[in-house]
């Protein structure tokens, strides 16, 4: 999110101390949109659409609970304080650390079972996208960061799937870094199945949701609709076909999301968490104002599965 100009943005803020509750929530908006403190009550943003826009949608929050919030543009009078206002936005160390532990996962390659090497690395992943979505002034440490990110991927990749189940079409391509299509509607199977994807199989692969009678990119890799690369067979949802093609079905916290997953889908075999699951999902439908919006939040919940199912090797 590089900032559009050399302007800052400044709000001056002040709330009714008799209102925590409010005070907490102005803290955690001005966090997610990675203001920085100035002192008590002012916080600093560079000058960008999406700044100012989150910046007036909480000065009239704060307006309408009885506090009192002005949003500033304001130009650096010297060099110096330009510099300085650009250094309260250094996200390098947050990425150093990230880099440092990617690289000690390394020492994992080939002893520790991939598959929990795989789920820190899906923590890196999420927290790279977090503080790349608010680097305002990136710099070469984000790329280093997403080189290690992405070569770590890489080898765990191929720890998952040996030469002997590694996935390839009948043309032999590997699937890596694919454009992954799906069709609407999504639930449970096809959400599923993208956070699979997402998570274990095309780290860097990008999903898109095609209409009912929408043609598939050229070169994309289909799922969960007929004619797809992977699609339902006579006794498996999607989800579960992918687990037997990509060599994951042995894992059992997978095979647990599998098994809720093929019951929401078909109704057979009832799993007492499916209710649990179909709530949540039937939640992020009526929370997202879009197809990437619905996956984000079905991430969430499937992420939260398999952290409860997880199971690590014992020594």
């Amino acid at each position: 999110m590089p900032a559009e100009s050399s302007l800052w943005l400044v709000l001056i803020a002040s709330l009714p101390t008799e209102d925590p509750a409010a005070r907490m929530r102005m803290l955690r908006t001005l966090e997610s949109l990675g203001a920085a403190v100035m002192r008590e009550g002012a916080y600093l943003l560079p000058d960008n659409a999406a700044c100012r826009q989150g910046l007036a949608a909480l000065a009239e929050y704060i307006a309408k609970g009885g506090g009192s919030a002005q949003v500033l543009q304001a130009t650096p009078s010297t060099d110096a304080q330009q510099k300085h206002f650009r250094s309260l936005f250094d996200r390098t160390a947050r990425y150093e650390e990230l880099i440092k532990v990617i690289d000690s996962l390394k020492v994992g390659y080939g002893i520790a079972d991939p598959s929990a090497i795989s789920r820190v690395l899906n923590k890196q992943r999420r927290d790279f996208e977090a503080i790349s979505a608010l680097d305002f002034f990136p710099n070469p440490v984000q790329e280093r960061a997403r080189a290690a990110l992405a070569a770590a991927e890489a080898s765990v990749h191929k720890l998952l799937f040996p030469a002997a189940t590694h996935a390839a079409d009948k043309t032999g391509s590997q699937y890596l870094r694919c454009t992954w299509v799906t069709r609407h509607p999504l639930w449970a199977d096809r959400l599923a199945s993208a956070w699979l994807i997402r998570r274990f199989v095309d780290p860097e692969g990008r999903v898109q949701w095609l209409d009912r009678v929408q043609a598939a990119p050229a070169g994309a890799v289909g799922f969960a609709f007929d004619g797809a690369h992977f699609n339902n067979s006579a006794s498996q949802v999607s989800f579960e076909v992918l687990l037997a093609r990509f060599g994951l079905a042995d894992n059992a916290a997978l095979g647990k999301i599998g098994a809720i997953v093929h019951f929401l889908e078909t109704r057979e075999a009832p799993v007492p968490e499916a209710a649990g699951v179909q709530t949540l999902l039937q939640g992020a439908s009526r929370r997202a104002t879009n197809d990437d919006e619905m996956l984000a939040e079905a991430e969430k919940t499937f992420d939260l599965l398999y952290e409860a199912y997880f199971e690590a090797p014992r020594a």
